[in-house]
């Protein structure tokens, strides 16, 4: 009989885990209005380094702006590493930029590439999450010319970098540089075989040995030396890290089509895509796919709550089972995504999106307490505290004065 009742209980247990589904459980404003930016998690913490704002001076060689998410309580802080002055520690602090890359090894973060309005850097920077301090390691080999809108992604103790805008051919790239973050030295890549074509703000992601590849804007071959016409490509690759040979992937499903400056994660050995732009279409996206590298089949996702709107260059971060989604840049809601000169009409974003994929019942009870608005006086302290860390918009100010068009 105990075990006939425990197996009852584990059943029961079983089932409703089976049912949960993913679902956007929180919507906060007044985040750090960034687009372009970089961010990663360390922790419970995510760590999001530059990027821009309309209407501030990207010209200026001011120092990188942080801003650190505590994702248990939602609440964003700047980060006092920005206010040092840039030119009094030129050699150690980088200069605010946007289209640049960041990925953890260990507790620290390094930070490769992107630009200002003036020029675009290849300098390694690193932050030390512990000392919260910035330094630039001596790197050795062959050093990638400087670019933006490249993808970086680390595998075991490397950094892979691929693809980007380079700053000194003035072209798309598809070039594949690989830095061991032990020895600080860059290895260039001799690419053996069919390769991706050029391309730029596309997103790359590992699982396994395989470092995964989709999206990113190019231009048509015929037309590069009359007048450029972006490409958008929805063929997804995998780039095999242990012979670095890359595969096309044959795939099936709902295929997403082609698209730039969009967000990719990974969730339990899944890649998931959101967002992104396509000028061809002049169209931004608020979509979300899932691809099942088992079955190289993509899924379209439609989660439930309030999801972000059409938008581009935003974060996506991944923490446990839940995905951090701020920032980016979109449409005017007065305007169609599909109007003409559509870059002319942007509004930047300060908000953040939190989709969970196994939302506990705390959870879902929290959400049902506001919905419905019910009694929250009689609920433990603790308990209101989440609730309001849950809905309460943040207050970050980004605009300094000294970065400041005016």
């Amino acid at each position: 009989m105990l075990s006939s009742s425990t197996s009852g209980r584990t059943s029961g247990r079983t089932l409703f885990t089976n049912t949960q589904k993913m679902r956007w459980i929180a919507y906060l404003e007044g985040g750090p209005k960034r687009v372009n930016h970089a961010a990663v998690n360390v922790g419970h913490k995510i760590y999001s380094f530059g990027g821009y704002c309309t209407g501030e001076n990207c010209k200026d060689y001011a120092s990188m702006d942080v801003h650190v998410l505590n994702t248990t309580t939602f609440r964003w802080t700047p980060h006092p590493v920005s206010d040092l002055p840039y030119f009094e520690n030129d050699d150690i602090l980088p200069y605010k930029r946007y289209g640049h890359t960041a990925i953890v090894y260990g507790d620290k973060v390094y930070i490769w590439g992107g630009r200002n309005d003036r020029a675009s850097c290849s300098t390694l920077f690193c932050f030390d999450t512990v000392w919260h301090c910035w330094t630039a390691p001596k790197t050795t080999g062959s050093v990638p010319p400087a670019r933006d809108g490249h993808t970086a992604c680390k595998w075991k103790n490397y950094m892979i970098v691929f693809g980007g805008y380079e700053e000194e051919t003035d072209a798309f790239g598809r070039s594949v540089y690989c830095l061991n973050l032990d020895t600080k030295h860059w290895t260039y890549i001799n690419i053996t075989g069919e390769e991706p074509s050029l391309r730029d703000f596309h997103t790359t992601v590992c699982i396994g040995d395989r470092m995964y590849l989709f999206g990113g804007r190019g231009t048509l071959p015929s037309s590069w030396y009359i007048t450029p016409q972006e490409r958008y490509c929805n063929q997804l690759w995998y780039l095999d890290l242990n012979n670095f040979v890359w595969r096309r992937v044959p795939v099936s499903g709902d295929i997403p089509p082609g698209r730039r400056s969009h967000s990719a994660f990974v969730y339990k050995e899944k890649m998931y895509i959101f967002g992104g732009y396509n000028s061809v279409q002049e169209q931004h996206f608020n979509d979300m796919y899932q691809f099942d590298p088992e079955t190289s089949v993509w899924k379209k996702l439609n989660p439930p709550g309030k999801r972000p709107c059409e938008r581009r260059r935003q974060a996506c971060v991944t923490v446990g089972d839940r995905v951090f989604l701020f920032g980016g840049t979109s449409p005017e809601p007065s305007r169609s995504s599909h109007d003409q000169d559509v870059d002319d009409k942007l509004m930047d974003h300060s908000d953040m999106y939190v989709l969970d994929f196994n939302p506990s019942l705390k959870t879902l009870c929290m959400i049902a307490v506001r919905k419905y608005k019910l009694d929250e006086s009689v609920l433990p302290h603790i308990l209101k505290m989440d609730i309001m860390n849950m809905f309460t918009p943040n207050k970050i100010t980004v605009n300094r004065p000294n970065n400041s068009a005016g």
